[in-house]
C-alpha cells in the first residue's frame, strides 16, 4: 500500500481531541497492557538507578567531571547507533529489538551491580558500561516508538500517550528515585543496580509475551541502508514542524540538559548538604506535578493549536531551569522540578501524538530516531562543557544562564515559517465545521 503523506498532515477531527473511556482505556488492549507493564517497570528501576549512580559516581570522583564522562558515555553510544536503530525498526519485528535492547541493559546493569557489590568498581568501568547501557537504548528507543500507533489508533493513542506521561514521572521521577534513595543507605548503589537489572528482565519477558501478528509488521522494502535514511530525512526536510523541532530541541539539549543532569545533584549534595533522600524529593516532585499534568489532558484532550501550545510549554519550562540555580533551599528546588516536569509533560504529550498521528506508520521508525539523533546529539558536548563552565563561573551561574538561554531558543521556533501550518489547518477546519453545524440547526428550524 502506498501512503499519501500529505494526506496525514491534518488533524484529523478538526475539534478538540476529547478522549473517552478515561486514561487507562488502552488498558483494555492485551498487547498494549504487556508492553506498558514492562515499560513501567524499567522505569521505576531507571528512577531508582539515577539516584544510586548519581551517588556512586560522586564518591567515586569527588564532583561534576566523573558524572559529566558518564553522561557523555552513555549517550554517545545512543547518539551513534540511533539511525541504525531507525532503519531497523521499520525494517524487521520491533518485539525483538526490544527485547534485545532491554537484554543488553539487564547484561550491563548485572555487571555493575557484580562490581560495586565487590568493592572492585572503578570510575572507567562504569563509564564502559553506561556506554554499553546507551546503546540499547538506541534501539529500544525508535522501536517503541513506532510500536505504539501499531497497536492503538484514533482517541486510544492520545490517551495511551497520556498515560505513558503519567506513568513515566511516577516511575522515574517520583517511586523510582524515592525507592533508590532509602535502597542506597540500606542496601547501597549495588543493591540499586540489582532491582534496575531485574525491572529490565521483566520489560524483555512482558515482550515476548505479546502476539507476534500485532505491532510487528515488517517493512516491505528491500533498498539499502542509505536509500532507507534518505526517504525518512526527505520526509522530515519537506516539514517544518518536524526539522524546526528537532533542531530546536537540539540546542536547548546543549544549554541545559548537561547542567541539570550533573549540576542538580551537586547543588543538593555540596550546595544544601542534603542527602539522597532530599534529591529523591527533587525528583518526585517533579514526577507529581508530571503526572496531575497528564491525567489533566488525557482528560480534557489536546488543545487546538497543539504546536503553539508545545512550544510555549517548553519555552516555560526551560526557563524554569533557571529556578535550580536560583534556588536556596530543597522546597525551591522542588517547586522548579513541579514547574518544569509538568510542562515538559505537556508539550511531550502532544508532541508524541502528533508526531505518530502525522508521520506515516512505514517512517515512523525513521522518524523518530532523527528525532532522537538531532535532538539528543549535543548532549555529549553539553555534559562536556558543564564541568569547565561551572568550574569558571559557578554550578548555580550555569543552571540560571542555561534555562534563560534554552527558553529564548525554544520560544525562537515557533516564529520558523510553516512550524505552525498543522494549528492553521486545525483552526480552519473547526471553523468550518461551526458554518456546517450552523446550517444544520437553520435548516432544522
Amino acid at each position: 500500500m502506498h501512503h499519501s503523506y500529505e494526506s496525514l498532515d491534518g488533524f484529523g477531527p478538526t475539534q478538540r481531541d476529547r478522549p473517552g473511556g478515561g486514561i487507562f482505556r488502552p488498558l483494555r488492549d492485551r498487547d498494549f497492557r504487556l508492553l506498558w507493564t514492562g515499560a513501567t517497570a524499567s522505569l521505576l528501576g531507571d528512577g531508582a538507578f539515577l539516584v544510586a549512580l548519581a551517588w556512586q559516581v560522586y564518591a567515586m570522583s569527588g564532583g561534576p567531571t566523573g558524572m559529566s564522562l558518564v553522561g557523555i558515555a552513555m549517550t554517545v553510544p545512543t547518539i551513534a547507533f540511533l539511525l541504525i536503530g531507525g532503519v531497523a525498526s521499520d525494517r524487521f519485528e520491533r518485539r525483538w529489538l526490544l527485547v534485545g535492547a532491554d537484554l543488553l541493559r539487564a547484561v550491563a546493569l548485572a555487571l555493575l551491580a557484580g562490581l560495586t557489590i565487590g568493592g572492585q568498581v572503578e570510575l572507567w568501568q562504569v563509564v564502559v558500561l553506561a556506554a554499553v547501557y546507551g546503546t540499547g537504548a538506541a534501539f529500544h528507543a525508535p522501536a517503541f516508538d513506532a510500536l505504539v500507533p501499531e497497536i492503538l489508533s484514533g482517541e486510544r493513542l492520545t490517551q495511551a500517550n497520556a498515560l505513558d506521561q503519567l506513568m513515566r514521572p511516577l516511575a522515574l521521577r517520583l517511586a523510582g528515585p524515592a525507592i533508590g534513595g532509602v535502597l542506597v543507605g540500606v542496601a547501597g548503589a549495588g543493591g540499586v543496580f540489582v532491582l534496575d537489572c531485574a525491572t529490565f528482565l521483566m520489560a524483555a519477558g512482558t515482550v515476548l509475551l505479546m502476539a507476534p501478528s500485532r505491532g510487528d509488521r515488517v517493512a516491505a522494502g528491500g533498498g539499502s541502508m542509505v536509500a532507507d535514511l534518505r526517504e525518512g530525512w526527505t520526509f522530515v526536510r519537506g516539514h517544518a514542524w518536524l526539522w524546526a523541532t528537532f533542531a530546536s530541541a537540539a540546542v536547548a539539549y546543549l544549554l541545559f540538559m548537561g547542567p541539570v543532569e550533573v549540576l542538580l545533584p551537586w547543588v543538593v549534595k555540596e550546595g544544601m548538604k542534603g542527602s539522597a533522600f532530599d534529591l529523591g524529593l527533587v525528583f518526585a516532585a517533579g514526577g507529581l506535578a508530571s503526572m496531575l499534568c497528564a491525567v489533566a489532558l488525557g482528560r480534557f484532550g489536546l488543545p487546538r493549536r497543539g504546536i503553539t501550545f508545545m512550544l510555549i510549554a517548553w519555552t516555560l519550562a526551560t526557563v524554569a531551569v533557571a529556578g535550580y540555580g536560583a534556588a536556596s533551599a530543597i522546597w525551591q528546588l522542588m517547586i522548579a522540578s513541579a514547574v518544569f516536569n509538568a510542562l515538559e509533560t505537556a508539550g511531550t504529550i502532544v508532541w508524541a501524538t502528533t508526531k505518530q498521528r502525522h508521520v506515516p506508520s512505514a517512517l515512523l521508525g525513521r522518524v523518530s530516531s532523527l528525532d532522537w539523533l538531532i535532538s539528543v546529539g549535543l548532549l555529549p558536548l553539553s555534559f562536556a562543557l558543564t564541568g569547565p563552565v561551572s568550574a569558571a563561573i559557578g554550578a548555580r551561574a550555569t543552571l540560571v544562564g542555561a534555562g534563560l538561554l534554552g527558553a529564548i531558543v525554544t520560544l525562537a521556533a515557533l516564529y520558523v515559517p510553516g512550524m505552525r501550518v498543522l494549528d492553521e489547518r486545525a483552526v480552519r477546519a473547526d471553523a468550518r465545521r461551526r458554518v456546517v453545524e450552523e446550517r444544520l440547526r437553520a435548516a432544522a428550524y
